[in-house]
């Protein structure tokens, strides 16, 4: 027998998870979306991981793209993690924002940000496992990450 979704998500729910938009750009459009799902996977070749549901509206776009940045977000930045979590417009207008190696959009105040080329899909049940090689990468000193925790935001204690 297998674990009820419900129950799957209010367990897994209390693993703290950082927040990140992750990116990408398609000819002059630019895409986000806001991604918990990711992960370091390799140091040599310096790999990670980003999850997109296989019937969401961004999964088509980042494979497209074929890159992709994952933006950490900081704890100011709640409302930049809202904008790109909700189905709509999911552009970079009115963002102060960069780019380094593949074009994708990098938030200019993210606390840590990795550019990546797509390397791979891997199938995943109800998402697939997008491999990006990191290319690029930067982050302040200083700084407190945005975290998800028990299906809200949450913050570490200061």
């Amino acid at each position: 027998m297998t674990l009820d979704s419900k129950e799957q998500r209010r367990i897994l729910g209390k693993f703290a998870t950082g927040v990140t938009v992750a990116s990408t750009k398609i000819g002059d459009e630019t895409w986000g979306m806001t991604a918990n799902a990711v992960t370091s996977l390799s140091l040599e070749p310096p790999l990670v991981i980003l999850c997109i549901q296989k019937e969401g509206q961004s999964r088509a776009k980042f494979e497209e793209g074929g890159c992709f940045a994952l933006n950490i977000l900081s704890v100011d930045q709640q409302e930049i993690s809202d904008r790109f979590a909700f189905k709509g417009p999911k552009d970079f207008s009115g963002l102060d924002t960069t780019t380094a190696k593949t074009g994708a959009p990098i938030l200019k105040d993210a606390l840590g940000w990795v550019d990546c080329q797509l390397k791979e899909i891997l199938p995943g049940g109800d998402h697939d496992i997008f491999v990006g090689e990191i290319v690029a990468g930067g982050a302040p000193e200083e700084g407190s990450p945005l975290l998800y925790f028990s299906g809200k935001y949450a913050k570490l204690p200061t």
